[in-house]
């Protein structure tokens, strides 16, 4: 189906941040660390196109920061301010969650295309974002249409948090704190779900960011196994100055969102509890779960992650077979082409090739099922190139055996009739 045609861009939005903000040069040993480790793995190479170098010979001036925003008089008018905001950006309901090296730029900007009305950049680690500009360079780009935008950063440390998203504020609509992450590498390095366990840490952690920046601080949060500690936690994060509150619907411990529900009712109650803007994640997996969830809890968007890694066309209202429904059909549309998509827009938009490798993986993985012999070569590839990749895809599909994304084509105009999705697609 026809692309969406993008606005003029910004020339280079790697260099557009690196010129904007303030930055600490890595110390020598750090450089030469970073520069033995990307010359050993091509992977951590940038992907750059002589077609990005050429869009980087200029860069546009931004205008100089406006002054931070008088603190509101009082609880009511911070309210206020959170839905005033909220409802400038267009109030979207469908929004691309953070997942590490999963929730880039090209990505963002394919599942835009397809009906996402926000998105999330990936978790940033907020000491090594602040300190290290060639992690800069590599985990954050964005542009003017990637609007609008949540930056998430993980931290423990108020002051180094803010430095980190001083530096981004002028590219985002929402700085956003995460502590909702459950892995190990956030047990070892106390941030994410695991500061549940030191909530004044966290309440220092969103006032100063809070009293600080020019844009609202958003927070992303899992639940307590006790239904009574998950509001009172969302409520003081609400007083310390957050501005939205994103609701995961699973405790720290139910990592695998297969295994686990998320649970729809403590988000009701915490959208019932709180008086900011409410987001739920969990369980959506196509867009009948989105009603069926904004319905149930009354929050005001919902949130996807892993659903959209294979489907970045979900919230246009397709379905990979693994959600057909009675009456689905065909769409005429597949992840192959999705792929080709995203890879075009990688070209627009380099990034790391162990995100685009990643997402080829996930995005082709129906066909490679199929064909395991395509994706052992795939494996075998030490160093990628855009060229092999599209011979790949193009391979596949002269192979056949790929499997259709679905649409049921009532659902999808009664959806996007009601404001839940609007492709262009």
């Amino acid at each position: 189906m026809p692309a969406r045609r993008f606005a003029p861009l910004l020339p280079n939005p790697r260099l557009l941040l690196r010129c904007l903000n303030p930055s600490s040069a890595m110390p020598p040993a750090a450089a030469a660390a970073a520069q033995l480790a990307t010359a050993a793995d091509p992977d951590e190479d940038i992907c750059s196109t002589p077609a990005a170098a050429a869009a980087a010979a200029s860069l546009e001036e931004v205008a100089p920061p406006a002054p931070l925003p008088p603190p509101p008089a009082s609880a009511e008018e911070r309210v206020e301010r959170a839905w005033a905001h909220w409802r400038r950006l267009g109030s979207p309901r469908l929004v691309v969650a953070p997942m590490v090296d999963n929730s880039e730029l090209p990505f963002r900007m394919l599942c835009r295309r397809y009906g996402a009305g926000a998105a999330y950049t990936p978790m940033l680690h907020s000491r090594i974002f602040s300190e290290n500009e060639k992690h800069r360079d590599m985990e954050f780009t964005t542009c003017k249409e990637d609007r609008p935008l949540f930056v998430q950063f993980c931290a423990n440390d108020p002051d180094i948090l803010l430095q980190a998203a001083k530096m981004v504020e002028a590219h985002c609509d929402y700085v956003d704190i995460n502590f909702g992450c459950p892995q190990r590498i956030a047990r070892r390095g106390y941030y994410g779900a695991f500061l549940m366990d030191n909530l004044p840490l966290v309440k220092s952690l969103v006032q100063n960011l809070s009293q600080n920046l020019r844009v609202p601080v958003a927070c992303k949060i899992r639940i307590f196994p006790r239904l009574e500690d998950t509001l009172a936690y969302a409520k003081m994060i609400e007083e310390a100055g957050a501005s939205l509150v994103a609701v995961h619907g699973r405790t720290r411990d139910e990592k695998d969102g297969k295994k686990f529900r998320a649970d729809w009712d403590a988000i009701k109650a915490v959208k019932d509890a709180l008086r900011i803007p409410v987001l739920a994640n969990g369980n959506i997996r196509h867009m009948e779960d989105v009603k069926s969830c904004l319905e149930h809890t009354g929050a005001d968007g919902v949130l996807s992650a892993e659903p959209l890694l294979e489907n970045p066309a979900l919230f246009a209202g397709f379905r990979t077979k693994e959600w057909k429904a009675d009456g689905d059909e065909d769409s005429g549309l597949d992840q192959a082409d999705l792929a080709i998509e995203y890879l075009k827009l990688c070209e627009q938009y380099p990034v790391p090739w162990r995100m685009i490798r990643s997402h080829v993986h996930k995005m082709l993985g129906d066909w490679f099922r199929v064909h395991p012999q395509v994706r052992e070569e795939f494996n075998a590839q030490n160093k990628l190139t855009f060229e092999w990749l599209h011979d790949m895809v193009r391979r596949l599909k002269e192979l056949g055996g790929g499997v259709p994304l679905y649409r049921d084509n009532s659902t999808s105009q009664h959806t996007a009739s009601n404001g839940l999705a609007a492709s262009s697609a």
